[in-house]
């Protein structure tokens, strides 16, 4: 039997592959349990330094993960589908809080708890192909994994209000314009660009890029005040760290930093 979830790791990248096609990667609760401990491995491994997530391709339409696997669903008593929720939903909190930074490869339809996912991740990059959208008010429900929480931080209260009250669905380009992706490629770019910017990432100070994400992830949730006190002390902990002085000597020397995450 096939693995659900694959699992790729080189070079401190680690590209995390939703392996469902034929369900157009929706979730069950065996993928997020799949999902859940992968991420809490990636928070002990010392030489990671990004994280990749995107779909397996199907023989037909290509999709990032449709949300909730409705076949499952329906064989689910009422405590079975709060138990998913809950799942689903502490899942995602793990993908937004997991140490390393985590770019969403969104390679397809991401709708519903899909679409919640990558809004969990970091960065998104959407293929030219791909249509997204929180669609659960068309099932008679709202969505239960975050959606209602991230998607007005990340386009604006009265944008998220729109596009779930409606279900509506958006093209790459759409939600391009509306900064729910932060880039629109082709197709056959999307993993090489990806990539890229992994890449980007993880040649910089480990630690430094930890803090930054821990900084603006809880700043944003506080007053400015506050938010630059968490800033300090996010700094405070990169000063000590052999990396910082490794940055410092290869500027000198007008060479790249070997960065060793310490």
């Amino acid at each position: 039997m096939a693995d659900i979830l694959l699992k790729e790791k080189k070079d401190g990248i680690l590209v995390l592959t939703l392996n469902r096609p034929k369900a157009m990667n929706c979730f069950n609760f065996a993928l997020l349990d799949d999902l859940n401990a992968a991420i809490r491995e990636a928070n002990f491994d010392p030489d990671l330094r990004v994280i990749i997530i995107t779909g397996a391709a199907g023989e037909k339409k290509a999709s990032f993960s449709t949300g909730a696997d409705l076949v499952e669903r329906r064989t689910m008593s009422q405590d079975d589908v709060k138990k998913f929720i809950f799942t689903i939903s502490s899942t995602f909190s793990d993908v937004q809080n997991v140490k390393v930074p985590v770019i969403a490869a969104i390679n397809g339809f991401a709708f519903g708890g899909g679409l919640e996912l990558a809004m969990a991740c970091d960065i998104r990059v959407a293929s030219s192909n791909a249509v997204m959208g929180l669609t659960e008010t068309s099932l008679a429900v709202i969505p239960g994994a975050g959606g209602t929480q991230r998607l007005p931080r990340i386009v604006g209260v009265p944008k998220a209000k729109e596009l779930i009250y409606m279900a509506r669905r958006l093209t790459a380009d759409e939600a391009l314009t509306c900064s729910l992706v932060s880039r629109v490629v082709e197709p056959d770019e999307l993993m090489d660009v990806c990539m890229e910017m992994a890449r980007g990432i993880a040649k910089n100070g480990p630690v430094a890029v930890q803090q930054a994400k821990f900084a603006i992830n809880k700043g944003v949730e506080c007053g400015l005040d506050i938010g630059l006190g968490i800033e300090a002390k996010a700094y405070a902990v990169t000063i000590p760290t052999d990396d910082r002085i490794e940055g410092l000597n290869a500027f000198k020397e007008k060479r790249k930093p070997e960065y060793k995450g310490r």
